[in-house]
């Protein structure tokens, strides 16, 4: 990102997120009648909460959640395979499939438990069923639509991207419309949420997503050898490092610079960070799975280069909004979510961009920006409260990769 582009957004006022005013309710014949409906909806609410099993297979971890209509979480379990397909140097989706039919039944047993809740209480199973990886997706389907049959519960198919879009409302009262940024290790998206079920995407990226990214980076520097990274995803190892380092030892050209659109693309940036990584090899006569001195500097410019990118685009996405009358004139939010949300510096950068248009910038927690079974739940409930997506006959259903 340019020092001018920084200063300009830097000078901005901040501006915060007011107090969300919810819609008044809708009329039922007259006063009479709506005391009566409601008095009926809160019994029937107190004696019966809508509670939604959340399954999550898409690519690497099993996740599953029973969660309320009012976002409580009852129970929760994860199994996450990082440490398998660190050792293998990336995800083989044989592996990952056998891995989610070893436990699944063993994760989601683990969250109804937890929960105190049993199956045949449940008002629906919501599962992912797209996008992700095909044999993944297959193993929690194939398990819902053994659990549907048995307990003859109506199915809520998931769309793993608008899960995590939504995840954010289980937490702040945001209202619709809001920008959202889905940036992870198989997507890097913005759009503008209009709804549950309504998104209009604004950009794309054209080829690689960032988490991809910078795992291939953390992979091409050997960082599984790294004495501080061993236990570390590509992504957490480049930014432990980067902190260390400095981004200005090596100059790496911003992507699409010419393209004025918000569309991101990153394989052009991950060409240039092997041309560097060669030359340096060279430099220092290094061999196979040995450490580069200068690993801590191509980190940060690495990292700075992916968050000074998608931060541009955001910029651009939120300017198109405000000339278009997409978003709210006050109390306008960007949601940040997905997995590469994690990363703080990638945060930090996109603040710059909200603080400057007045946006405020909101974020799940880290430990539901990655793939879990809490947003899949949460999603489900969405969609039970409006009543939209519901299938009371699933056959037929099938999943969809991309």
């Amino acid at each position: 990102m340019s020092s001018s582009f920084l200063s300009s957004i830097r000078r901005a006022c901040n501006q915060s997120v007011g107090k969300i005013v919810l819609n008044s309710d809708r009329c039922y014949w007259n006063l009479k009648c709506l005391g009566r409906y409601r008095a009926a909806c809160t019994s029937q609410t107190a004696l019966q909460p809508r509670i939604v099993l959340g399954i999550e297979t898409s690519c690497d971890d099993t996740g599953a959640a029973v969660i309320d209509e009012a976002g409580r979480i009852l129970g929760e379990s994860l199994h996450s395979q990082k440490e398998v397909h660190l050792k293998t140097g990336g995800i083989i989706p044989p592996v990952a499939q056998r891995l989610h039919k070893e436990n699944i039944h063993r994760v989601v047993q683990e969250a109804l438990d937890m929960s105190r809740i049993s199956p045949s209480e449940l008002s629906a199973i919501a599962t992912t069923i797209k996008p992700g990886l095909a044999l993944s997706l297959g193993v929690g389907l194939e398990y819902t639509l053994k659990l549907l049959k048995q307990y003859n519960k109506p199915f809520i198919p998931i769309h793993h991207m608008e899960a995590h879009a939504l995840t954010v409302r289980m937490i702040h009262p945001v209202q619709f419309p809001f920008l959202v940024l889905l940036v992870s290790g198989g997507h890097c998206l913005i759009a503008v949420a209009n709804g549950i079920s309504d998104f209009l995407l604004l950009g794309q990226s054209l080829d690689e997503a960032p988490g991809d990214i910078l795992d291939k980076v953390a992979r091409r520097l050997s960082l599984i050898e790294h004495p501080e990274c061993t236990t570390m995803s590509g992504g957490q190892a480049i930014e432990h490092l980067a902190k260390q380092g400095d981004r200005k030892k090596f100059y790496l050209k911003s992507p699409m610079a010419q393209h004025f659109d918000c569309n991101f693309s990153f394989a052009g940036l991950r060409n240039q960070v092997t041309q560097i990584i060669t030359k340096k090899e060279k430099e220092e006569d290094i061999q196979k799975c040995q450490i580069l001195s200068c690993v801590n500097d191509i980190a940060a410019a690495v990292q700075h280069t992916v968050a000074s990118h998608i931060a541009k685009r955001t910029h651009r996405a939120i300017l198109f909004c405000k000339m278009k009358g997409l978003l709210p004139q006050s109390n306008a939010a960007l949601v940040v979510s997905g997995g590469v949300a994690s990363n703080r510096y990638i945060r930090r950068t996109v603040q710059i961009v909200t603080d400057a248009t007045g946006m405020a910038l909101l974020c799940p927690p880290p430990k539901l920006c990655t793939d879990n079974g809490v947003m899949i739940a949460w999603n489900g409930i969405e969609k039970l409260k409006e009543g939209i997506g519901i299938l009371h006959n699933p056959e037929g259903i099938c999943y969809e990769p991309k």
